[in-house]
């Protein structure tokens, strides 16, 4: 049996299927209800509308839709934070820019990983080297 601490709450409980303790999961079950009951009756209603509305944080409105529990798809101005910036966005965690952004990021450092492993072939430029076989002599 796994213990760990609810991440909302801070109380110890069996971790299982859920990341919270059962007590914050009907919480949030009631929040879902709220969100859910309120888009029903305002269906053009954007994310800040239905937290001013509910009283439950964009935040959890924002992982509710990423879950699937709140569709979009029927709410032509709901809308969620990009998880960078903050942009509001309908689909993925992240907005167009601060993806490619990213990308780039990404791209970067993979060129700088494949220039940092290739050795470099301009060191051992003019330098000349004598065997063995002329001090044989002395």
């Amino acid at each position: 049996m796994n213990l760990d601490n609810c991440p909302r709450c801070g109380r110890l409980f069996a971790k299982g299927i859920r990341d919270v303790c059962p007590s914050c999961m009907k919480e949030i079950d009631k929040e879902y209800q709220l969100c859910a009951d309120f888009l029903r009756e305002n269906k053009g209603a954007t994310i800040h509308e239905v937290s001013d509305a509910t009283g439950v944080s964009i935040r959890q409105i924002s992982k509710f839709i990423r879950e699937g529990r709140i569709s979009i798809v029927n709410a032509p101005n709901m809308s969620y934070p990009c998880e960078s910036c903050g942009t509001l966005i309908r689909d993925s965690h992240l907005c167009d820019d601060c993806r490619t952004r990213l990308t780039k990021a990404a791209r970067t450092l993979q060129d700088d990983a494949a220039k940092s492993a290739q050795p470099d072939k301009t060191q051992n430029v003019g330098v000349s080297y004598r065997g063995l076989s002329g001090y044989k002599d002395r």
